[in-house]
């Protein structure tokens, strides 16, 4: 064997490296040619200021540490700003207490409670923003080419061969197969189906032609790279019979093809055959465009989910079709993610109290050990929700969308795991969206049997009933949403036709208790409008393809395409 990538070098193109920052001394002699030339400090309002201006002051009369500055300046100001609390609660009473900061309390049921009687008035008044939710006039059309742009000559002969750990949830798997894919062809290496690693906390024992089908997978690439089921037994005899006996590369995360030329290739080429575990992540967004043809060639076309789950997918796409038949078989899907370990994990309060909190220090402890009760840690609930960073509650989505004007007869599929307290907290959502469903509600329990303990499986069927939906929403980002938003983008002619929520804008309006119906429905009507501009985005440099598959995957089309939504073909 001889060394030999089809692909060539491993530099990307056009990419050039960011322009270093200006010098501190060039921006200090700009501020002294400022007009008026003395220093004029600002009007001080308390005794903190006054202490900052008397140091700065005595700073500035020392040309010697005037460099030190800048650091005094920021460390009073820290000093200043740890004394803020952020999360002052009322503690009962009426009258004398503290004013609630932004954010510290839960307010969307007193939110909810002000704008419901406007919802059921706009929900019988039948408009449903499902019949006309995105402007084709905003849209530039793409379709697939992948097949166009691959290489369709006869395989050279095999390097050696890539063996790969996949580890975490569905997409996260899914993201390290299709990276395999492209560097086994960087490499000219004969890839062994991925091994699936026992996640302790998905804890699925699924293997590969448990969740994908196998044969299909090997047959889309057949032209492009080399995949077997197993390592052949000649060359696994000289690892002892172990593939564990099989050198493990540990590749740094995000490296690029150079790295994998210059040093992986060399050891596949000594070996015969090398493993990289884990392999999340291991390959770099920006690689050259023969490269990325493969990543667009697995995940979109050779990668799809194995018989029985496309079967049971199938029907429940068909169900949800059927229960919309007031809006033409149009359907909304919601990736929620509300979850006890993800409540746990926001560091958010809601408005359970202190069982709420007893529970939370539980599971923290339970999946996290430690990690929140580390000495110095400060945490502040109120801060991270005014920053758009805690889970939206199934209220507040419930909310958002009708405030979008999706009225009461809008079929809604929820995509979750175990909501945490889902008796109270689905209620809501349920009497503003009264044609709800989930797996549990659409599929029967003996459908289901086989999926039970196997949450990729479950996230497959998930995963296939909101990709065929008219909308998808999208509440706290993750895999799930960034592969399904590429992959509605690859099948609906480049629009992602998702809801992506501005979380900062949304926790200053559910924090407002006496928001007028008129100026809520004008935020949220706004925020779909800029949702339906951002969905036709191309990828960015630093961008994923899995979730900006143009132009890497598709081709702009000349003319307006005529694709109705929700008839393609099932992945």
């Amino acid at each position: 064997m001889h060394g030999y990538s089809r692909l060539g070098t491993g530099r990307p193109k056009g990419v050039n490296s960011p322009s270093p920052p200006s010098s501190p001394r060039l921006r200090h002699s700009r501020a002294k040619a400022s007009p008026g030339g003395s220093f004029r400090g600002p009007t001080l309002q308390s005794s903190v200021e006054r202490i900052v201006y008397i140091l700065l002051s005595a700073v500035f009369r020392r040309r010697g540490v005037l460099l030190f500055a800048p650091l005094l300046y920021i460390s009073v100001m820290l000093l200043y700003m740890s004394s803020l609390s952020f999360d002052v609660v009322r503690r009962g009473g009426s009258g004398g207490g503290e004013r609630p900061q932004p954010g510290s309390l839960y307010r969307s049921p007193q939110v909810f409670e002000r704008l419901w009687p406007f919802m059921q008035a706009e929900g019988n008044a039948g408009s449903n923003s499902l019949m006309t939710v995105w402007n084709p006039r905003l849209h530039q059309v793409w379709k697939p080419c992948v097949n166009q742009r691959v290489a369709q000559s006869e395989l050279p002969k095999s390097n050696g061969y890539l063996i790969i750990e996949a580890n975490g949830g569905l997409n996260q798997q899914r993201l390290s197969i299709c990276d395999a894919v492209a560097v086994a062809g960087l490499l000219n290496a004969t890839l062994v189906i991925p091994i699936f690693h026992l996640n302790s906390v998905w804890r699925d024992s699924s293997k590969f032609a448990d969740i994908f089908d196998e044969d299909f997978f090997i047959y889309a690439l057949r032209n492009n790279v080399n995949v077997v089921r197993e390592l052949p037994s000649n060359i696994l005899q000289h690892f002892d019979n172990n593939i564990s006996s099989i050198v493990n590369l540990r590749v740094k995360a995000w490296s690029s093809p150079t790295y994998y030329l210059q040093k992986v290739l060399p050891r596949l080429l000594e070996l015969g055959a090398v493993r990289i575990a884990p392999f999340s992540n291991r390959l770099a967004h920006a690689v050259p465009s023969k490269i990325q043809v493969l990543r667009c060639l697995a995940n979109f076309e050779a990668l799809r989910f194995s018989q029985h789950i496309r079967t049971l997918a199938e029907k429940m796409v068909d169900r949800m079709n059927k229960n919309s038949s007031i809006s033409g078989g149009k359907y909304i899907s919601v990736h929620l993610r509300f979850e006890e370990d993800m409540v746990a994990f926001s560091c958010c309060i809601y408005d359970g109290g202190e069982e709420e909190k007893h529970e939370m220090d539980i599971a923290r402890e339970r999946s996290w050990r430690g990690k929140f009760r580390k000495k110095g840690r400060v945490i502040k609930p109120g801060v991270i929700r005014m920053d758009g960073k805690c889970p939206l509650t199934p209220l507040e989505v419930g909310m958002m969308l009708r405030g979008m004007g999706f009225d009461n007869t809008t079929s809604v599929y929820v995509a979750a795991g175990k909501i945490y307290r889902a008796e109270k907290y689905m209620a809501p959502l349920r009497q503003m969206f009264p044609l709800l469903e989930t797996k549990d509600s659409l599929a029967s329990q003996e459908e289901l049997a086989p999926f039970k303990g196997h949450s990729s499986r479950l996230a497959a069927l998930d995963y296939t009933v909101c990709l065929h939906s008219e909308v998808f929403v999208t509440t706290q980002g993750g895999n799930f949403p960034h592969f399904l938003m590429g992959h509605r983008r690859y099948l609906y002619g480049g629009h992602a036709k998702t809801i992506k929520p501005d979380k900062r804008k949304l926790a200053l309006l559910f924090d407002k208790p006496s928001i007028s119906w008129e100026n809520f429905n004008r935020h949220m009507r706004d925020m779909l409008h800029h949702s339906d501009r951002k969905a036709s985005e191309t990828r960015k440099p630093s961008g994923s393809l899995y979730t900006f598959p143009m132009p890497d995957c598709m081709c702009k089309q000349k003319e307006p395409s005529n694709e109705s939504s929700n008839k393609t073909k099932l992945a």
